[in-house]
């Protein structure tokens, strides 16, 4: 058993977080460490492994401000943001996959798209923490990216004032060309996305303020209000 285990500094160093970070974690219950009889804090490999996977519930938290990210999901800058994107393109070519090694190239631009309208709309104007979450899962077929920006109604608004809420900037943004919203480049952006989710029988899932929508080649256009709002923006690309 204590060759399972791994103390507070190593899994830190693991995660990418500070051991601060996951004694505050624990403390809260978001993440429980295992206690020896000194009081010192362990935890398990499988633990670990089980946490850094659930990229969506590590995405939607710390979008909700409940908890930091580790290192290898953040991206502080664009630069950055693209150098992953494009390490997880070459991931996705070699899989034996038919479906993925046919559709990697169209994975990555439609992530790429969502990243970048991320950096472009924010720029300057992060709500607190600028850059994005990301993150991808071969194994369970889908990419994660967050923010926390203005969001999709507050960014429209600027150039459609007769918008009134997170639903009706939705159907706008992934249905319409916006005039005057630069720059929104790659196919009209968030368009792109639902054209390429659609005639390649994928799915997406996008969370922003306080709706959600889902899109898939069964589902179109499918927006409802959120159960649990945000700031900001969440993707969840399944292929």
């Amino acid at each position: 058993m204590e060759k399972d285990l791994l103390t507070i500094s190593e899994t830190a160093e693991l995660l990418g977080v500070s051991v601060d970070t996951l004694r505050r974690w624990d403390e809260k219950g978001q993440f429980k460490a295992f206690r020896s009889e000194g009081g010192h804090r362990y935890y398990s490999k499988e633990q670990i492994a089980n946490y850094s996977k659930d990229l969506f519930k590590l995405a939607e938290d710390w979008v909700l401000n409940k908890t930091e990210i580790p290192t290898t999901n953040y991206c502080a800058d664009s630069a950055t943001f693209q150098a992953r994107v494009a390490k997880m393109g070459s991931e996705l070519s070699l899989v034996s996959d038919d479906k993925i090694k046919k559709n990697f190239s169209l994975i990555v631009a439609m992530a790429g798209e969502i990243g970048n309208n991320s950096f472009d709309h924010n720029l300057g104007n992060w709500r607190d923490v600028p850059g994005i979450f990301f993150g991808f899962d071969i194994n369970k077929k889908y990419v994660v990216l967050a923010d926390r920006g203005q969001g999709i109604f507050k960014t429209l608004k600027r150039v459609r004032p007769e918008l009134n809420d997170d639903s009706s900037a939705l159907i706008v943004a992934f249905t319409e060309i916006v005039s005057g919203r630069a720059p929104e480049e790659r196919g009209n952006g968030l368009k792109f996305v639902r054209n390429i989710i659609i005639k390649n029988k994928m799915k997406l899932y996008f969370k922003t303020g306080e709706a959600e929508l889902e899109i898939s080649d069964e589902s179109p256009l499918a927006i409802k209000k959120t159960i649990t709002p945000v700031k900001g923006c969440i993707a969840l690309i399944g292929f």
